[in-house]
C-alpha cells in the first residue's frame, strides 16, 4: 500500500521499527541508467540487506523536460538485471510513497510555505534576466557567483500580493554568519562557513522542487538513515544539514562515496569510458561481475583477493571501510573478472546465460552445451561467443597470410606435406583419444623436419581460420574429421610462404 501525500506532509512519516536500516538511490530518469547508478545502488542496497532493513528506490523526475518513462522502466530493469531492486519504488509499492518526486508536490509546497512561516525560506521575484546580469557582473569583477538576497527582506504581506501576479521561486534564507558542520562517515568532521552557502533555490517558479528541498524532505519522511551519495554533493550537504535543522528534524547519517574515474582520474565520462549500465548488458557482463567489479571501486575483502560473490560482500560490507581515493573504472579488470566469472558456471549455466543473454545466435541449447568446453576458458563476454564459434557453423576465410607470419621459419614444401599427410592420419586414426591422435601428428612434424609448433599452426588455421583459436583436436572432433579434412586439404594447397 502506499501512504496517503497529505498525512506523509505533516512531517511524521509512518513509523518504522526502531533501529530499522533504511538506505536509497534516488536517480533522475533523464537518460541511460548510469553506471554511477548501479555503484551506488550496490552500497545502499549491501547495507541495508546487511542488517535487515530496507533498500528505496525513489525516482527524481523533477526536471519535466528531460524526464521520461522509457528513462525510469530502463533504471527498473537495469537494477533488477544488477539483482539489486528496490524493497520500496514505483514498480514495487510501499508505506512511504509516492516514490516519484512528480507525484509528492503536495508534500513539499506544504514544507515550504512551514519553512516561510518560520522565517527559513522566503519568495523570490528576481527575473532570470536579472540573475543573469548578476551573474556576469559578479564575473567581471572577479568575485564568487551567487544571489545577492535582493528579496530576502520583502515582507510577508508585500510577497503575498506579489505572488498572486508575478512568478517566484522560494529561496533557502541562510544565515549569513557562523558556520555549518556535519560530520561524513568516510572522512570525519566537515566544516563549511556560511557565507559561502548560496540562498539556495528550493522550489521552482514551476512549483516544482529542486534537489535540495526534495531529497531533505523525502528522506525525512521516508525514514532514511543514511544518505549513501557520490561526493559531489559534499559541498551541497550544508544546505541540506540547515534544512534538516529547520524543520526540526534529527540529520540523516552522510556518507559520500568516492567518484568513477577515467584512467587519467577524470570523472568517468562517455567520451572515455561506456557509462550505460545498458551497454554492459548488452556485452554480455554477467551481473554479478558488475556487483563485483563495482565493490571493488571503494571497497576490498582483502588487498590480495579482488573477486568474491555478493554474499560476501554483504556479510562484511560496512560503509566505514569504503576507500575515499579516486577508484579508476578499468575495462581491463573488469573483462579479466567477467571471464573469471564465466568460468566459475557449469556448462549449463552459462549456456543458458547466453541464450537468455541474446547470444545465441543460430545455436540451440543443446549444441551450446556441447561445444562450451572449447570456448569457456577463452569468453571474456558473453557476446564474443559467436564470433568464436563461428567456425564451427560456418566455412571461414582461412587467415593464410597470418600463418605464413608464423611459420616463416619453416620450409614451405615439407609444411605442405605435413599438412596433407596430417589430414591423413586423422581419417585413420578417428575416434580414437587425443592422446594418440597427437602423438601421430608429432611423428609427421618430426619426419618432416618441422617444429611440431608450425604443424600444428598451419591445421589450427585451417580448422578454425585463425591463428588463434580453441585446442586442434577438440576443434576437430566438434567440426567433424570429414569437413575438417576438407579444410586442412585446402590450405596445404592454397599455403604460400611470407614472402613467397
Amino acid at each position: 500500500m502506499t501512504a496517503d501525500p497529505s498525512e506523509a506532509s505533516s512531517g511524521s512519516p509512518p513509523a518504522r521499527p526502531d533501529g530499522t536500516v533504511v538506505t536509497r538511490i534516488a536517480p533522475s530518469p533523464t537518460g541511460d541508467p548510469h553506471v554511477g547508478t548501479g555503484y551506488v545502488a550496490l552500497f545502499n542496497w549491501a547495507w541495508a540487506k546487511r542488517n535487515g532493513g530496507r533498500f528505496i528506490l525513489r525516482i527524481e523526475d523533477t526536471d519535466r523536460e528531460r524526464s521520461t518513462p522509457e528513462s525510469e522502466q530502463q533504471i527498473h530493469d537495469a537494477l533488477a538485471w544488477l539483482g539489486i531492486p528496490g524493497d520500496e519504488s514505483p514498480s514495487s509499492g510501499g508505506d512511504f510513497g509516492p516514490y516519484r518526486q512528480s507525484e509528492r508536490g503536495a508534500i513539499y509546497t506544504r514544507h515550504a510555505e512551514q519553512l516561510m512561516a518560520g522565517g527559513h525560506a522566503y519568495r523570490c521575484f528576481c527575473t532570470s534576466e536579472r540573475l543573469q546580469e548578476l551573474r556576469a557582473f559578479q564575473k567581471a569583477a572577479k568575485r564568487p557567483t551567487g544571489y545577492d538576497g535582493r528579496c530576502r527582506e520583502i515582507d510577508a504581506a508585500t510577497s503575498d500580493a506579489r505572488a498572486a501576479t508575478e512568478p517566484f521561486v522560494v529561496r533557502l534564507k541562510v544565515d549569513r554568519a557562523g558556520e555549518t558542520r556535519f560530520t561524513d562517515l568516510l572522512r570525519g568532521e566537515i566544516v563549511i562557513q556560511n557565507e559561502n552557502v548560496d540562498d539556495q533555490v528550493l522550489i521552482k517558479s514551476d512549483g516544482m522542487p529542486t534537489y535540495h528541498m526534495a531529497n531533505v524532505v523525502d528522506d525525512h519522511l521516508m525514514g532514511v538513515t543514511i544518505v549513501m551519495r557520490a561526493e559531489e554533493w559534499i559541498p551541497s550537504t550544508p544546505k541540506h544539514v540547515m534544512l534538516y535543522a529547520a524543520f526540526g528534524w534529527e540529520c540523516a547519517v552522510f556518507a559520500h562515496v568516492p567518484l568513477l574515474r577515467n584512467a587519467d582520474k577524470s570523472k568517468i565520462s562517455k567520451r572515455k569510458n561506456p557509462t550505460s549500465l545498458g551497454w554492459y548488458r548488452e556485452q554480455g557482463f554477467l551481473p554479478e561481475a558488475m556487483l563485483n567489479f563495482f565493490a571493488l571501486q571503494g571497497w576490498s575483502i582483502k588487498a590480495d583477493d579482488e573477486e568474491f560473490t555478493l554474499e560476501e560482500f554483504v556479510a562484511q560490507f560496512d560503509p566505514k571501510d569504503i576507500s575515499t581515493g579516486g577508484p579508476v573504472f578499468d575495462m581491463t579488470k573488469l573483462d579479466w573478472l567477467n571471464g573469471e566469472k564465466i568460468r566459475k558456471l557449469s556448462r549449463e549455466e552459462l549456456a543458458d546465460r547466453i541464450v537468455e543473454g541474446g547470444f545465441a545466435g543460430d545455436w540451440t541449447r543443446a549444441e551450446l552445451v556441447a561445444v562450451l568446453p572449447l570456448f569457456q576458458d577463452r569468453l571474456k563476454r558473453l557476446s564474443e561467443f559467436t564470433a568464436l564459434a563461428a567456425y564451427l557453423k560456418h566455412r571461414p576465410e582461412p587467415d593464410l597470410e597470418g600463418l605464413a607470419n608464423k611459420t616463416r621459419k619453416a620450409d614451405p614444401d615439407a609444411l605442405r606435406g605435413a599438412v596433407r599427410k596430417a589430414a591423413d592420419v586423422l581419417v585413420e586414426l578417428q575416434g580414437q583419444g587425443d592422446e594418440p591422435r597427437e602423438a601421430a601428428l608429432r611423428i609427421v612434424a618430426e619426419e618432416a623436419g618441422l617444429k611440431v609448433g608450425n604443424l600444428f599452426m598451419a591445421l589450427r588455421v585451417a580448422v578454425t581460420g585463425t591463428t588463434a583459436s580453441p585446442p586442434l583436436l577438440p576443434s576437430v572432433d566438434a567440426l567433424g574429421v570429414e569437413e575438417s579434412v576438407v579444410r586442412i586439404r585446402d590450405v596445404a594447397e592454397r599455403y604460400v610462404p611470407a614472402g613467397g
